[in-house]
């Protein structure tokens, strides 16, 4: 049966949703951590506090299963059927899933519904579809020999989450680890652990073997270490802080040298030449800059602008920004919701005083809506005369601050790659000599020219630097992360 929005709304108002573990014929304990809507900062139900043997647990019935070959020895048509089933069953659930990333991390409801289920449901049914499409190889050897190149999945994988985008982040690892055949562990993040419950439970339904995915709440330093230290786990896939992508290399460096995916932070570049389009280029500027009220690793938070034009644009990026609606994002008005919790908007709130006190104007928003439920309500803020020694252009802030610097000549492209970043970048410019020099470059794993774009699920994403490495989400790469290559050589005696 289909549950609507409207009806998730009311029960968390009631205070009645929950997040266990899911980990076949294993109970684990009764330890509960309270999950709080930061719209108002009420309790809106709990999730299961994991731990160490609660990872133990799902890695043995994770391990036995690839084992027993009855999710990874089926034939990719057999997988395909499934991983239809179950994204006809998210698509069919979407209102409720949308609800639930709302009022879990106070994402506004029509981006939820309109955005982030969308490509959601898009990424369960474009790796079912692609799964039977992987071929290997033959090498050139001539007779005496038949070799051949083979993927094959890894075994188990432990997929770590990010809160941001809860639903899309599940979608795009478990989806591609999951349909290579693999067996695997999610740990969502605890600001953020409904969507992935529900989305488990459809899994189920759809036919996915129980033993082949597991869901485990809980704390990182609990359960997160416990994963990257785990010497059964093949791979680890992780999207979060730089920080926190440091220690899971730590964690593999310590165990069994287990496979580790990073997709770390970001503080991605705007950079608008004078030939910019302005008109066409405003919306995606403060798209890039304040969409998920700018709690997204490829936020183009610092807008780097040719001298000529700088006041004509912030002209028209001020007066656009006075349509970004602030207020409860269950409102399907409202396009900035609240930060996600208290300790992250105080440390927003943070680089709004230390900005001003390094001197740079604010030209557009600042505010801080205290009266608004949990009081973690920012307003979009544009920032004037920041400058590269400033904390502002350096450090990812993951709220809505954008930073504007200028430029005269061409040191446009030093500005861009002045960061540890480099995750994404965009710019305008209407001249295809600039724009071809410029794509080159500049130092991030997606480019987008004249809009701000991820690229789509057939495009790898990924970042350079200290955004990340080891594999990348979405693309047919995904699916390379998740197996590992063999080669079989016959010998023709």
């Amino acid at each position: 049966m289909k549950v609507t929005k409207e009806a998730v709304f009311e029960r968390a108002r009631s205070g009645l949703l929950w997040a266990g573990n899911l980990i076949e014929n294993y109970q684990g304990s009764n330890e509960k951590l309270e999950t709080r809507t930061p719209i108002d900062d009420s309790i809106i139900g709990f999730i299961a506090d994991g731990d160490a043997q609660d990872v133990d647990a799902a890695v043995s019935v994770a391990r036995k299963t690839f084992s027993d070959g009855c999710w990874q020895g089926l034939s990719p048509q057999e997988r395909k059927q499934v991983m239809l089933r179950w994204a006809q069953l998210i698509e069919l659930h979407q209102e409720e899933l949308a609800a639930l990333d709302c009022v879990d991390a106070g994402k506004p409801i029509t981006e939820c519904l309109n955005t982030d289920m969308p490509a959601t449901i898009e990424t369960f049914y474009w790796y079912a579809e692609a799964l039977d499409k992987m071929f290997g190889k033959v090498a050139p050897t001539g007779h005496q020999a038949l070799g051949l190149i083979v993927h094959e999945p890894i075994g188990v994988v432990g997929a770590v989450l990010p809160w941001n985008f809860p639903a899309q982040m599940f979608a795009w690892k478990v989806a591609p680890a999951l349909a290579a055949g693999n067996s695997v562990i999610v740990k969502p993040a605890e600001l953020t652990s409904l969507s992935a419950y529900r989305m488990v439970e459809l899994a189920y339904e759809a036919g996915v073997p129980k033993g082949a995915l597991s869901l485990i709440c809980g704390l990182g330093e609990k359960v997160g270490e416990a994963i990257g230290r785990h010497r059964d786990i093949d791979i680890v896939s992780f999207t979060g802080s730089t920080e926190v992508g440091r220690l899971f290399l730590k964690y593999s460096a310590e165990s069994n040298l287990k496979e580790i995916v990073l997709e770390c932070g970001g503080k991605s570049p705007q950079v608008v030449f004078e030939d910019a389009d302005l008109d066409a280029a405003v919306p995606h500027i403060l798209s890039a800059a304040f969409w998920n009220m700018s709690e997204n690793c490829s936020c183009g938070s610092r807008l780097i602008v040719h001298e000529s034009i700088r006041q004509k644009l912030l002209d028209k990026l001020v007066a656009a920004l006075a349509e970004w609606k602030v207020g409860d994002p269950m409102d399907e008005t409202v396009s900035i919701g609240p930060m996600v919790e208290k300790a992250h908007f105080e440390k927003v709130k943070s680089f709004i005083d230390l900005s001003v006190k390094q001197g740079a104007n604010i030209v557009a928003g600042g505010k801080i809506h205290s009266e608004m439920g949990s009081g973690w309500y920012i307003e979009p803020t544009i920032f004037d005369n920041v400058t590269p020694e400033m904390s502002l252009f350096q450090n990812e802030v993951f709220g809505p601050l954008l930073a504007v610097s200028t430029f005269a000549t061409e040191e446009a492209i030093a500005l861009a790659n002045n960061t540890h970043y480099g995750l994404a970048a965009s710019f305008y410019s209407q001249n295809i000599h600039r724009v071809m020099k410029v794509a080159r470059q500049i130092n991030a794993g997606t480019v987008s020219v004249n809009g701000f774009s991820e690229g789509n699920i057939t495009t790898p994403f990924g970042g350079f630097k200290q955004s990340g490495f080891g594999g990348k989400d979405n693309g047919l790469e995904a699916f390379e992360q998740y197996t590992q290559t063999k080669v079989i050589w016959m010998i023709n005696h």
